[in-house]
């Protein structure tokens, strides 16, 4: 484990390029080969032992009779259906024909009653990746957090908080109203269609095979809101309650996954695949509590970054490889760090200097 280099961070932020580590970038490409297949024997069973735990641990805490019980439940059902949810960002990454049917089943199970479905980050995600706007003005998930003002991160994670009202409105007031309301319908798709956290990103109508699923996924997530408010009426507002608790909670943890999913200090210029690894997260073993709240691979952020199209279940085996081979003064380990904390102080300190 080393400490993030304040030399070449420094350089990140005054725009200077770091160069591309060609060692690093080979080892990576060569030690990798034979695992960028992904195995439906390990993504099917995972995401649907994570949504069978999440949604009866749901139904737990709605029905349970005592408080401790009902908090162990929401608990479980919030970590459990985070990880499901977590599969998102796989769907972005897996080959055309790799894994028949899960993308369907995904957002059967878990997309659409969480009114995420992946329509909202399919060719999003993949512009956070292109080479020329990592960073940029045009990255749908970057800001420079590091530099902004101190207010920024409460908010931040503030607006992750009230996720669930929003996706609500979203889908069950916004989707129906810009059917009957065609100019409302541009706005709809430019700016409250993407799981995006950029607020200047502006997203494009989609085509082809993409429309078709934009069409059923949005119509099917439209019903899923319209049904949680009409459960007001049938049952009261409780499971609703329940609902929106451990929805937000998902939420506002996946919020601050995202927060130390960078070091957030580029200014908005194009960078070179090196300078994008520095400025990512890995927060590897012996890391315990990573897992939980970065699962799905999600721990080896950086990593992903240098290999996009690695499945989460190999990571760990990739990340190892890297370690055992590249030198001690490799930029590979300066993207390696201790914990979710630390991130988070050092973003935070950061923000304090620009009060």
């Amino acid at each position: 484990m080393t400490v993030h280099d304040p030399v070449l961070a420094a350089a990140s932020r005054t725009h200077s390029a770091i160069p591309d580590d060609a060692a690093m970038l080979r080892a990576a490409a060569d030690l990798t080969r034979e695992l960028s297949v992904a195995k439906p024997g390990i993504y099917w069973p995972d995401m649907l032992a994570s949504a069978l735990l999440g949604w009866s641990a749901l139904a737990g805490a709605i029905l349970a009779g005592s408080t401790p019980l009902a908090v162990l439940c929401g608990l479980v059902a919030v970590l459990a259906l985070y990880r499901a949810a977590s599969f998102i960002h796989e769907l972005t990454h897996i080959r055309k024909g790799a894994l028949p049917g899960f993308r369907l089943g995904w957002n059967l199970l878990v997309g659409i009653p969480l009114m995420i479905p992946s329509f909202m980050y399919e060719e999003v995600h993949t512009q956070h990746h292109a080479r020329t706007r990592y960073g940029t003005a045009n990255d749908p998930e970057y800001l420079p957090l590091a530099l902004m003002k101190p207010w920024s991160l409460p908010l931040f994670i503030l607006v992750a908080a009230l996720a669930p009202v929003g996706l609500i409105l979203r889908f069950g007031l916004l989707t129906p109203l810009s059917i009957l309301v065609p100019p409302l319908r541009r706005i709809v798709r430019e700016q409250y269609s993407a799981l995006s956290i950029n607020p200047a990103y502006r997203r494009r109508a989609p085509e082809g095979e993409l429309a078709r699923r934009w069409a059923w996924q949005e119509t099917g997530a439209c019903a899923a809101a319209l049904a949680l408010v009409a459960s007001v009426f049938v049952f009261g507002w409780k499971p609703l309650l329940v609902y929106m608790a451990v929805h937000s909670a998902m939420t506002v943890i996946n919020q601050l996954r995202t927060l130390v999913a960078h070091l957030w200090e580029n200014e908005g210029e194009a960078m070179t695949v090196t300078a994008q690894y520095l400025d990512s997260v890995n927060v590897p073993p012996p890391a315990l509590l990573a897992p939980l709240w970065a699962p799905v691979g999600l721990r080896y952020h950086a990593l992903h970054h240098l290999l996009p199209s690695v499945p989460y279940h190999a990571l760990g085996e990739a990340h190892r490889r890297l370690m055992a081979t590249l030198d001690l003064d490799s930029p590979y380990r300066k993207g390696n760090y201790a914990g979710m904390l630390p991130l988070i102080g050092k973003i935070a300190r950061s923000t304090m200097g620009r009060a």
